[in-house]
């Protein structure tokens, strides 16, 4: 089967003929119908977060049709719309048990530690796999796996309640997809904070408050909006010191900063403003199992609009999936771009 994989390093994907995998007993094996590009693939290209070996097939957001399912498999059959959680877990060790099931102590990432979905078929453990709504496409379900679920878990983390205000840092796909989940919970204020016009455009369009920080400092103008109040929860989805301290500075009292996107780069916090405004600053990793249920029903529901997150197709071809990196790497990427094999 045709597959674009990481080859080497710091190296752009390369197109690969590869065997089509078997599914083991309890595995199903899927027609790939989507896959989505994001952000933490061009990190292990560039190597900021390391792959299990090389070459690898990379891509973590997936959805298609059941094609085949081992003989133990009982919950799916052939045909089946799913959509794959990503992360390839035991279920029976100390998180695991627990509910945290990102920590497994077994755990391995698809498209990290195993090969991934930029590819024509994947065969995972049927523990991982979702049914889908006839009213969610591929295209939102796959992306809905990462970015989505990442923005729920986040919400979840920080605590976030009807009637609180909401300070994105960062509105690609993770971005949007935070801006809907506020809103179906019943967010009052949200600010859209990013340098791309194009985005904050969209921002607007859909009833977030635009903040260019290209042309003003957002926590100023923040300050400004809410009389020197600030927001109740902030997510920094960029993963930049610079973000990081004006996610931090723009909390209210008793704020709380979900950091979400990925540097190794450390970040100066002002301990005696974080002590006297009671502020919290929040690990937020991955998502749960048991988020992505409730995800997709909000879905079917049509609480979520993904059609303002996926904004783009390519095809299973490594130059139209490197020109994507290229524009990630840059960020100056569409919202968020999905593999259509």
């Amino acid at each position: 089967m045709k597959a674009v994989q990481l080859i080497e390093v710091d190296k752009d994907l390369e197109n690969r003929e590869v065997p089509k995998p078997e599914p083991k007993a309890d595995e199903v094996l899927v027609k790939i119908k989507a896959a989505g590009i994001c952000h933490s693939d061009v990190h292990y290209r560039d190597g900021v977060g390391s792959v299990d070996h090389l070459p690898i097939t990379l891509g973590h957001e997936v959805a298609g049709v059941v094609e085949e399912v081992g003989p133990t498999v009982t919950r799916f059959q052939k045909g089946d719309r799913v959509c794959v959680n990503y992360m390839i877990t035991c279920g029976k060790c100390h998180f695991c048990v627990k509910g945290s099931e990102q920590f497994c102590e077994k755990g391995k990432m698809i498209g990290k530690d195993v090969n991934g979905g930029y590819a024509e078929y994947l065969s995972v453990p049927s523990r991982g796999i979702y049914k889908l709504p006839d009213s969610v496409s591929f295209d939102h379900a796959a992306v809905m796996m990462c970015s989505t679920a990442t923005s729920f878990h986040a919400l979840k983390k920080t605590r976030f309640q009807p009637g609180e205000t909401l300070a994105i840092f960062g509105f690609g796909g993770l971005g949007v997809s935070a801006f809907q989940l506020a809103k179906a919970f019943g967010a009052r204020d949200i600010y859209a904070i990013d340098i791309d016009p194009v985005k904050l455009k969209s921002a607007k369009e859909i009833g977030a408050i635009p903040i260019n920080a290209k042309d003003v400092d957002p926590v100023k103008k923040i300050m400004e909006i809410t009389d020197g109040v600030g927001v109740d929860v902030a997510l920094e989805l960029v993963g930049l010191p610079l973000t990081l301290d004006q996610g931090t500075r723009v909390l209210a009292r008793f704020g709380r900063l979900g950091l979400v996107g990925i540097t190794r780069k450390p970040y100066e916090v002002d301990s005696y403003e974080a002590i006297c405004r009671e502020k919290e600053i929040i690990g937020c990793s991955d998502h749960l199992l048991s988020e992505l249920p409730f995800l997709l029903d909000l879905a079917d529901q049509g609480k979520i609009d993904l059609s303002h997150v996926v904004t783009k197709s390519v095809p299973l071809e490594a130059d139209a999936v490197n020109k994507v990196y290229h524009q990630l790497k840059a960020f100056k990427s569409d919202f968020r771009t999905v593999i259509k094999p």
